[in-house]
């Protein structure tokens, strides 16, 4: 019987959010993870990559799925410093329980060569590229194999942020200013961190037509919020007598939680949003699953069109031109200049362009997420049991 999954390439910089999104693609049943390279971004390199194996490692899937490690820094430009006052000096502080990664990193091929050989193994139309960081990796693998281009069926992207009403999220006000950006007043974190590639990635006129950009304006439409918060610590059922209070009812649930409150407290300080944070990166590897059928229950529907004028005529969602802002310095960016900023141009019906959802069904999403978390309950409970029995000693 042929897998029917959809082929994913994750790239990533763990990074609180990216947790997540590492978590939903590996236990989703619609989505076949090929592979997960890091990248710079949300702490150096090194840090990212030590995060990847180590949440591969909580939720068992350190010896099923590979990492490779990819850029240590922009195409074009120097190292930049990590945001460590939004994911803290680790990239993933808030919790002791995220354990020592069983296996270590692939040293042995370079990341975009190692997603280009799984990507090229799959049925041609059938594999998407989602990157939840930087978009080096992303933008240099489809430099180096263009090929790539027609082959694959679509690249996700976290990253920018449209404004203007764009969607009725809060994006936040620093320093008494509101503001569209999350790391400038008008950029985005991970556009900002490679504008180039980016500008690559968004503009290309072929890939531009296959590309789902997830911006700020819909992932501040997903908060963790105290509810969601229970609804991951214990679970659909909620918390059961004899339950400590506060107290998940796994530890993997415990540590996701203790994640999210540290990264809740930095989006409080730094941005004033007190609902929760901004559960970003997912989103992308959501996007992947619009093409399934909804009776499987798997898919997370978007809504690709402004809910003022509904869908085109040709029943097809809202497409768009996109542009990004690269000239200026990381410091010219700090200083004010608009490097990093994404500007969108709505296409006429019918026109091929990227794909930018308004949003999506929240309820769907909380659910298919905490369905995911249950199955890596599962697994790790298997993977105690097989420990147990063979004397392996367990924390």
């Amino acid at each position: 019987m042929s897998d029917t999954r959809i082929p994913v390439w994750l790239d990533c910089d763990p990074g609180h959010d990216d947790t997540f999104a590492i978590l939903l693609a590996a236990y989703h049943p619609a989505i076949r993870i090929l592979g997960v390279s890091t990248v710079f971004g949300n702490a150096s390199l090194e840090k990212t990559t030590h995060n990847a194996t180590s949440i591969l490692t909580a939720i068992s899937q350190s010896a099923s799925i590979p990492v490779y490690i990819g850029a240590s820094k922009a195409l074009f430009r120097p190292p930049m410093h990590p945001p460590t006052d939004i994911h803290g000096e680790t990239g993933l502080d808030g919790t002791k329980l995220l354990p020592p990664p069983a296996v270590p990193p692939v040293a042995t091929i370079p990341a975009i060569d190692a997603a280009y050989e799984a990507l090229k193994s799959t049925p041609r139309g059938t594999a998407w590229v989602v990157a939840t960081g930087s978009f080096t990796n992303a933008a240099a693998l489809f430099m180096k194999y263009p090929e790539l281009i027609q082959h694959v069926a679509g690249l996700s992207l976290m990253g920018g942020a449209i404004g203007n009403g764009f969607t009725a999220a809060v994006l936040g006000t620093v320093d008494g200013v509101p503001r569209v950006g999350n790391w400038t007043q008008f950029a985005e974190f991970n556009i900002l961190a490679d504008p180039e590639a980016a500008a690559f990635l968004l503009t290309h006129g072929e890939l531009s037509k296959k590309t789902t950009l997830i911006p700020l304006d819909v992932t501040h439409l997903c908060l963790t919020t105290a509810q969601v918060q229970e609804l991951i610590l214990y679970g659909p059922e909620g918390r059961k007598e004899g339950m400590v209070p506060g107290r998940g009812k796994t530890e993997l649930r415990q540590m996701l939680v203790e994640l999210l409150l540290f990264f809740a407290k930095t989006y409080a300080d730094v941005f004033g949003i007190t609902e929760g944070p901004p559960l970003h990166d997912p989103l992308a590897v959501a996007a992947v699953l619009s093409g399934l059928d909804e009776k499987g229950g798997h898919k997370i529907p978007f809504y690709e069109h402004d809910p003022s004028v509904g869908v085109g005529m040709d029943g097809k969602g809202e497409r768009y031109e996109v542009s990004v802002v690269t000239e200026g310095s990381y410091e010219d960016a700090k200083a004010g200049a608009r490097t990093g900023q994404v500007t969108a141009r709505l296409l006429p019906p019918g026109e091929e362009g990227v794909r930018i959802p308004r949003g999506l069904d929240l309820g769907v999403f909380w659910r298919v997420l905490e369905e995911c978390i249950s199955r890596a309950d599962e697994a790790n409970e298997r993977a105690r049991a097989v420990k147990q029995e063979a004397g392996v000693p367990t924390a």
